[in-house]
């Protein structure tokens, strides 16, 4: 008989267990105490999407639409796409659930998102993401309450040292326009040196050729028009609120006049924070104002600000304790106290004492056991009650506890 193959995962995928899924845990736990210091709502999305959501939003012509989504008909005939990211799809459920009327909204979600992309050390093509977005608020105070959360969270998690708020406007829609219209001709003017990417990109998201990673391309990138020759009056105060803002929140930011967003949507401020900790790919967490997405998905014009994090590169970055320790083990000495063991399991569980039950094996054994697991503290329980409790140190709320039973 043949041997049978075990599958074996998909290429870019990964399987959490241990350390590994306690870091995704961590994060996530972070994030929603966060979130909710600051009043942001949850949302839950689904996973699969019309593929129109994304080529609307994102652009027939980014590498995301073009190469790098998951997208297939369905036994309907609709084409339809794993979400390579959650900004298009919040937009969409804005419009079509009518949410329009709990403007501004504050919301956020986490979960899978899907790429077709080269796997790298913190990326994968099934990977994780939190988000957060503030929409239908034009103030730049929503970008400086996005920015001040971001930083908190970093902080909360232990890893802001070490990361750096990079800042830039790309102006309002006049500003933005005149900048790419004067990038456009400049950047015709060098065609000669181009990277075929960044002539592929020339007319329709010259933007993107700024923060090009082929050496040709970023000599010439180097002395491209910058987006403060076109500011606005408007444009200026803006960033200078957004900026203010953050000064008197205390959140340390540095700009980067290279920091850009392709797409026409986005206006004003662009934002990563970045580190030098996960190699040459060093953002963590980025975002900006996409004041035109709504409207390129067929509803009014409306304002929104938001940004993403990979859950997976910030678990990377922290430090959690290691393992899980419970408050108690019970070890049942022997098989006549069952009914009293688990009694006893269940009230403490009720009080929040975190606990489990060794009650199989030899009963001589079962102590040594409890002991592997390295509890808090182990209690011994037979057919009368539990009538012993070892500990290596005090254990002040389980011994108040079950002062209670005595």
């Amino acid at each position: 008989m043949a041997k049978i193959q075990t599958p074996q995962p998909v290429r870019g995928t990964q399987d959490m267990f241990g350390e590994t899924e306690e870091r995704f845990a961590h994060v996530v736990a972070t994030f929603e105490r966060v979130r909710r210091l600051y009043g942001f709502k949850g949302l839950q999305l689904p996973v699969i999407e019309p593929t129109a959501v994304f080529a609307r939003s994102l652009g027939e012509a980014t590498d995301v639409v073009s190469k790098e989504m998951y997208t297939f008909e369905d036994r309907g005939g609709d084409s339809i796409t794993l979400r390579p990211e959650f900004t298009a799809g919040i937009a969409r459920a804005y419009l079509t659930n009518g949410w329009q009327q709990h403007a501004p909204m504050k919301v956020t979600t986490h979960g899978p998102l899907f790429r077709y992309e080269r796997p790298q050390k913190g990326r994968y093509r099934q990977f994780h993401q939190i988000d957060a977005e503030i929409i239908g608020a034009a103030e730049p105070a929503a970008d400086v309450e996005l920015l001040v959360m971001a930083d908190q969270l970093l902080h909360e998690l232990g890893i802001k040292d070490g990361v750096t708020l990079e800042l830039n406007t790309l102006g309002d829609a006049a500003s933005r326009d005149a900048w790419r219209a004067a990038l456009i001709a400049y950047f015709n003017d060098h065609k000669d040196v181009l990277s075929e990417d960044s002539l592929s990109r020339l007319e329709k998201n010259p933007l993107r050729i700024l923060d090009s990673k082929d050496p040709d391309d970023r000599g010439v990138a180097h002395a491209a028009p910058k987006i403060d020759e076109f500011l606005s009056a408007e444009a200026q105060d803006f960033f200078g609120a957004v900026t203010a803002g953050l000064d008197a929140a205390g959140v340390a930011w540095t700009r980067n006049a290279k920091l850009v967003r392709g797409l026409d949507y986005y206006r004003h401020t662009a934002f990563e924070f970045t580190t030098d900790r996960l190699g040459a790919q060093g953002t963590v967490l980025g975002g900006g104002r996409y004041d035109g997405l709504i409207e390129n998905l067929g509803g009014l014009a409306t304002p929104a600000v938001g940004w993403a994090a990979g859950i997976e590169r910030l678990a990377m970055l922290v430090d959690v304790p290691s393992g899980f320790q419970l408050d108690a083990m019970i070890v049942l000495e022997n098989d006549a106290g069952v009914r009293q063991a688990i009694s006893l399991l269940r009230q403490l569980r009720s009080a929040g004492i975190s606990a489990d039950m060794i009650a199989s094996g030899s009963p001589k054994k079962r102590y040594d056991k409890a002991v592997r697991h390295n509890p808090l503290a182990i209690l011994r329980v037979n057919e009368n009650g539990y009538y012993g409790l070892s500990s290596e140190g005090e254990n002040p709320r389980l011994v108040a506890f079950l002062k209670t039973l005595a």
